[in-house]
């Protein structure tokens, strides 16, 4: 009895050590796979790649939407995370990292769309940057977005909609913009921005506007242009007061005047000074 007893003993003990083995062995081999699947270099399989992650993040920002509009009314969400909710871009990083980092999975350009993320860059007031979503493209130059935690009164950590941001860039390529106030017709500072991003694969091309520049609208004096010294446009540089330009012959005349004014005024104190 003693000796089946340390038999079966013996082959429990045997078969829990062999599931051991099995179970411990599994990862290294998904492991090895996914490895295998993150090195391919097939142009076909990234692709199919990229396009699985940006469906996976569709599904997931589906999930997320009403609980970002739910974080926005309970008191506070920044830019980043609702615009991931309100469009289904995901884009690793601060806001001032997503036009690199979109390089490769989603396509970028200058044209405004609805739908797409306008990216404005790190400037002075907002070191982060910002990201928005256009709701509506108005014209060429105007569009609406939506976004939130923009810097004004009473949007700390709000979510604002329908705001009309102006593009003020010379060649109308929306690097430079200007947003909506909230009163009527007005507009705030001038912010560089990067342009957009749009929810599709990035086909190596920027897409940007084939037509003329569209003018410029007639907008209040610009309060601050967060932009580089060297990126603002001669419409934006400060007028400096100088005197008209004075021909030879008068500069001549005034110098004459000028000399036969002061022989007058030497001539005076020679004959104060003899009396």
């Amino acid at each position: 009895m003693q000796a089946r007893g340390a038999g079966a003993k013996t082959l429990i003990f045997g078969s829990f050590l062999f599931l051991t083995c099995q179970f411990a062995g599994q990862p290294a081999d998904a492991s090895t796979t996914t490895t295998q699947q993150r090195t391919s270099t097939d142009p076909s399989q990234q692709t199919t790649q990229a396009s699985a992650r940006r469906t996976a993040h569709a599904a997931a920002q589906g999930r997320f939407a009403a609980h970002g509009r739910q974080y926005a009314r309970a008191g506070g969400i920044s830019c980043v995370p609702f615009a991931r909710a309100d469009s289904g871009i995901s884009v690793a990083g601060n806001a001032w990292e997503w036009w690199d980092n979109a390089a490769g999975v989603y396509a970028r350009g200058s044209l405004p769309e609805a739908g797409s993320m306008l990216t404005f860059r790190s400037n002075g007031r907002m070191r982060l940057g910002h990201v928005a979503v256009v709701s509506r493209v108005i014209n060429p130059r105007e569009i609406e977005i939506e976004h939130a935690n923009w810097w004004g009164p009473g949007m700390r950590g709000g979510v604002a909609r329908n705001i009309p941001v102006v593009d003020v860039s010379e060649a109308n390529d929306w690097t430079a913009v200007r947003v909506g106030l909230g009163r009527s017709g007005e507009f705030g500072a001038v912010y560089p921005t990067y342009g957009f991003i749009y929810d599709r694969a990035d086909s190596g091309v920027m897409v940007a506007s084939n037509s003329a520049p569209a003018p410029q609208p007639e907008l209040n004096p610009v309060p601050r242009d967060l932009r580089p010294a060297t990126e603002r446009g001669w419409q934006t540089y400060e007028e400096v007061a100088e005197a008209p330009d004075v021909p030879a012959a008068a500069k001549r005349h005034r110098r004459v005047i000028h000399l036969a004014s002061g022989r007058v005024h030497l001539a005076s104190a020679v004959a104060d000074q003899r009396q």
